[in-house]
This record gives structure tokens, C-alpha cells and sequence, in this order.
């Protein structure tokens, strides 16, 4: 029986390998052929789904691009829009002024019909005066039984009598001064050898110029109805001027300060992209507390230079004020700093104390960094501010006599006067127009800042135009139209000017909430 199932098992399990190697091969092709086809049917699925997504995506693209072409025509738009608008406003001066011009000559008219009938009241004034004169005169000699010459005589022989006596003495008292004071008069004769230095200077300048990366954002600067450069114009008290010239701005303001706040906040503006009243506002602060760090480490480094001990953190920021102060275009704080090195090295030369020498000639036109808020010289108003400090005696006494407004007590003094003289005098280093025109601006403002109302008022145009900024609760409407005419007439009465000047008052409220 085991030998009979032995050949049947061989049989059944040859069978069955035969079976196996005859249609399971069959079978595994048939299942690559249904696998590559499904791929293929996915592929084609994934390629027409990329096919659909990038006609959405190109005609999202081309729409984007339209967009961008309608707005880039729109802002061109505007631009002519708001140049057409400024060539009408120049059209509308130019007959204003041509208006003003007729009534002018009309007025100088009358003035000269005026001026010819007072003069005619004058000579038959002067006539009558003679008159007079003479009966008084004819009066005088009979009282006195002595003509007009015998009294004439007399009297210059009392004075002359008088004036031997009155310089006598003073050549004396003159003389006993000089012998006491024979020392300091070799050093200062030793001072006035040293008055050879010369050393050219740049001067000041009363524009600054900022860079933009594209003249489309002149457009942006500008605003919608000018309201942009109008806001920062009025902030920041200065003039910005945008012309044909590609990629610039210029910014022109006879004060310093006003000049840098401007150009930083507006540097500060164009970087940021984001141009608007509000934004303004908020820049132009951060600019001017940026000013107020600068003006302070500009102090310290001052001191530092030059070596000078401690010093009062107020004076030393009114010190940092300099650097944005000119005088006949010199700059201040270099122009202090120079007279301090000139005064230190003839302090040492001559045997005194060099580091007070510095002090007193750093600190000798301290004034000039506050004549423009309080009312006074910059002379009193320097030694006012030093006394409140308790600086040194010597140093007080070299600010308050460096232009001869008070005497010298100390040989420092001398010193400061002649390093002072020295700074100014040498080639270059002083332009007297660009003064004259400064003080004219000033003027300017202080008139316009002298009538009541008014909150603050900024000469800008190279002094051509004077904007007045008033409180809507004093000045109404009707008040600022006569405001502006009272400004006219002053300036008019008071100053010297080639070419005329626009009065612009400006009336503004504005009323702000803060949502919670």
C-alpha cells in the first residue's frame, strides 16, 4: 500500500507544479498591464488638472496687469489734473499782482500830491520860525546888553577853561593807569602779534536737498489737492520746492533746525512709503526728538574735544544749539570751538590757566542759541545764562565784554576779543548778504508774530512769502482777511525788501476722537 501512494503522490504534486508554471506567469502580466494603465490615466489626470490651474493662473496674471495699467494711467491722470491746477493759481497771482501793481502807482500818486502840499507847509513854517528867531534874538541882546558875537565869545572861553582843567586831569589819572596796568599791557601787545592766522572756511548754506528713488513719489509728496506738502510745509516751518529737476527735492529755510527736522522727517517718510497727513504728523515728531539727541551729543562731543571739565547738562545742550546757528554764514559752534583752541594756546603761551581760557571762548556766544526765543542781545542773554549756572566769574566777564558792551576785569577777556576777532576776521570765513538776509526773515516773523491771534508764523520762499498759522477761537474768517492786510501794511512800514512778499493766514480746526 505505501508503495502503491508513493508514485501517486509524486504524480499529483508534479501536476501540480506544472499548473503553477503554466498559468500563474500568465496571470502576474496581466496584472502589470491593468497597473501601467491606471497610471497612465492618472497622469493624464494630473496634466489636465495643471492644464486647468494655469489658465486660472495666467488669466488671474493678466487681469493684475490690467489693473496695474488702469492705476498707473489714473495717477498720470491726476498729475496733469494737479499741474493744470497749479498753472491756473500762477495765472491768477500773476493778475493779482499786476491788480496790486495799478494800485500801487495810484497810491504813489496821492502820496506825492500829499508830500508836495506838506512841503509847501513846511517852508511857510520855516519862515515863520525865522521870524521868530530873529525877534528873540534882537529880545536876547537888549536884556543882556551883549551882542550875539560878545556872547558867543564868552561862552567859549568858559568851556574852553573848562575843558583845559576837565583834560588835564584825565591824562593824568590816564597815565597812573598805564603805569599800573604796564603788565598787562605787554601781554596784550604780545596778543595782538599773534593776529596773522588765516584759514579759509566753508559757509553756511540755507537749502538742503533730498534724493528720491523715482519722480513718481514728487506725486505722492504732493497729495491729493496738496494737502501732503501743505501739512509738512506748516510742521516744519520750511519751503519744499519740487521742480523739473529728476529725483530731487529741495528744502529752503533760513533756520538750521527747522531745515534738518524737515529733511529727516521726509527722508524718514519716502523709506517708509506710507505718505498721508496723519503719518506727517507723527514722523515730524520723531524728528525733532531726534534733534534734541543730536543737539546734545553734539554738546558733549564739543566739550570732549577740547578737554573742558564738567559742564551743566543745560548748557550743554544749548552748546549742541550752535551747530545749527550761523553768523555771517560762519557756523556757530565751529566758529566757538576755534576761538576756544586760539584762546587756550595764548592762555598758555602767557602763563594762565589754558583749560579756562577754552571755557570762556567755547562758551562766549552762548547767547546766539536763544536770541531767537527770548527778547535781548545775545551778549545778555549769555552772561544771564551763565550767572543761572553759577559759571566761572572770569568766563561771565568774557561773554558779557567780548563786543565792548561791558569792561574787562580779567586778562581772559582779552584773550576771547582777540581769538574772537582772529575766527571772524580771517579770508572766507564770513559772508555778510547771507546775514543780512537771515535777519530779514526773522524780521519777517517777528512782525507777523506781534499781532494778536496768531499761533505761529514761518517765512518761506526765500522770505517772498510769510504764512501765518492763527487760533480759530480769536481770529474768525472775516478777522483773518484783515489780519493778512494789517500783516501787509506793517511789513510794508517797517521793512526793506526788493520784490514783494505774500502774507498767507491760515485758519484751521480740527476735532479728534479716540475710540475705546
Amino acid at each position: 500500500m505505501e508503495y502503491f501512494l508513493l508514485p501517486l503522490g509524486l504524480l499529483v504534486g508534479g501536476l501540480t507544479v506544472f499548473v503553477l508554471m503554466k498559468f500563474v506567469p500568465k496571470f502576474g502580466i496581466k496584472k502589470m498591464y491593468d497597473k501601467r494603465e491606471e497610471i497612465v490615466r492618472e497622469a493624464e489626470e494630473k496634466a489636465a488638472s495643471i492644464l486647468h490651474n494655469a489658465k486660472i493662473e495666467g488669466k488671474a496674471l493678466t487681469y493684475e496687469m490690467k489693473q496695474n495699467a488702469e492705476k498707473e494711467i489714473r495717477e498720470m491722470k491726476v498729475g496733469l489734473v494737479e499741474q493744470e491746477q497749479r498753472l491756473n493759481m500762477r495765472e491768477t497771482n500773476i493778475d493779482r499782482r499786476d491788480n496790486a501793481l495799478l494800485v500801487k502807482e495810484e497810491n504813489i500818486d496821492n502820496k506825492l500830491k500829499q508830500l508836495e502840499e506838506k512841503t509847501g507847509q513846511l517852508n511857510s513854517r520855516e519862515n515863520e520860525i525865522n521870524q521868530k528867531r530873529q525877534t528873540v534874538l534882537k529880545e536876547l541882546e537888549r536884556v543882556a546888553s551883549l551882542s550875539v558875537e560878545d556872547a558867543k565869545k564868552e561862552l567859549m572861553r568858559i568851556v574852553e577853561d573848562k575843558m583845559i582843567k576837565e583834560t588835564t586831569t584825565y591824562i593824568k589819572n590816564k597815565e597812573e593807569e598805564a603805569r599800573l596796568k604796564a603788565n598787562d599791557n605787554a601781554r596784550k601787545l604780545l596778543i595782538e602779534s599773534m593776529e596773522k592766522y588765516a584759514q579759509e572756511v566753508a559757509v553756511e548754506r540755507t537749502v538742503s536737498v533730498v534724493s528720491l528713488p523715482n519722480d513718481e513719489l514728487k506725486g505722492r509728496i504732493i497729495g491729493r489737492e496738496g494737502r501732503n506738502i501743505r501739512t509738512l510745509e506748516q510742521l516744519t516751518g520750511v519751503d519744499l520746492i519740487i521742480d523739473d529737476t529728476p529725483e530731487v527735492i529741495t528744502i529752503s529755510c533760513f533756520d538750521p533746525i527747522r531745515r534738518e527736522i524737515a529733511r529727516i522727517a521726509l527722508e524718514k517718510l519716502i523709506k517708509d512709503g506710507r505718505i498721508q497727513p496723519g503719518r506727517i504728523e507723527e514722523v515730524v515728531e520723531k524728528a525733532k526728538e531726534e534733534i534734541k539727541e543730536v543737539i546734545v551729543k553734539t554738546g558733549e562731543e564739543a566739550i570732549f574735544e577740547l578737554g573742558i571739565a564738567r559742564m551743566s547738562p543745560e548748557i550743554i545742550e544749548h552748546l549742541g544749539k550752535l551747530k545749527y546757528r550761523t553768523s555771517y554764514g560762519q557756523n556757530a559752534l565751529k566758529h566757538s570751538m576755534e576761538v576756544a583752541h586760539l584762546s587756550g594756546i595764548m592762555a598758555q603761551e602767557l602763563g594762565l590757566d589754558p583749560n579756562l581760557a577754552k571755557r570762556a571762548g567755547l562758551l562766549h556766544d552762548i547767547g546766539k542759541a536763544i536770541d531767537f526765543e527770548v527778547e535781548g542781545t545775545h551778549v545778555e542773554l549769555g552772561a544771564r545764562l551763565l550767572k543761572k549756572y553759577n559759571e566761572h566769574p572770569a568766563v561771565i566777564n568774557a561773554v558779557e565784554s567780548h563786543h565792548g558792551d561791558h569792561p574787562v576785569t580779567d586778562i581772559i577777556s582779552h584773550l576771547v576779543s582777540a581769538a574772537d576777532t582772529l575766527s571772524a576776521a580771517r579770508p572766507g570765513a564770513r559772508s555778510e548778504s547771507l546775514e543780512n538776509y537771515i535777519k530779514r526773515v526773522e524780521k519777517l516773523e517777528e512782525i507777523s508774530k506781534g499781532f494778536e491771534g496768531v499761533s505761529q508764523a514761518y517765512a518761506i520762499q526765500a522770505g517772498r512769502e510769510i504764512r501765518v498759522m492763527v487760533t480759530p477761537d480769536t481770529v474768525d474768517d472775516i478777522k483773518a482777511y484783515k489780519l493778512a492786510r494789517d500783516i501787509r501794511e506793517k511789513i510794508e512800514s517797517d521793512l526793506t525788501y526788493p520784490g514783494q512778499i505774500k502774507v498767507t493766514v491760515i485758519r484751521e480746526t480740527r476735532a479728534s476722537e479716540v475710540a475705546k
